[in-house]
């Protein structure tokens, strides 16, 4: 360490030189950037392999709009559904067909969460496999 030992005024002035403290906790500090495990924001899902000869289906498969309002009122295809017991016996009907429903989920942006998680919970458990969100745009804010 450096020390400046009389000043302009004939009295001792002694002050301490930070650089070399400055430098190690430089070090220190890219030494910790450095260590710490990479964040990772993915979600891991399971797709399948992609088969670029697969024709395409013989027949299209119907589509369903599921609609998810503001207030948790839920509208299939357009038509209100009274309650989760309904929504629960038309996906098991939709389930039945073959080939199976798309289904199209197209929440509001200001739908409560509960909602749209209950909604695709009870896909789930009636065993729907094509489930897709449509106009997300809409939740895009620049």
């Amino acid at each position: 360490m450096a020390m400046n030992v009389g000043g302009s005024e004939g009295g001792p002035m002694i002050e301490i030189n930070t650089t070399p403290l400055i430098d190690i906790m430089l070090v220190l500090l890219i030494t910790l950037i450095v260590t710490l495990p990479r964040m990772t924001d993915a979600v891991k899902l399971d797709m399948p392999p992609p088969n670029p000869n697969q024709p395409p289906p013989a027949v299209q498969p119907e589509v369903i709009n599921l609609d998810i309002y503001y207030g948790g009122a839920i509208a299939w295809n357009g038509v209100p559904v009274k309650s989760y017991a309904d929504l629960d016996a038309q996906f098991k009907q939709a389930a039945a067909e073959n080939p199976q429903p798309e289904v199209h989920l197209s929440p509001d942006g200001h739908a409560k969460y509960d909602t749209v998680a209950q909604v695709l919970a009870a896909a789930q458990r009636n065993h729907m496999q094509k489930i897709g969100f449509v106009n997300t745009s809409q939740f895009i804010q620049f």
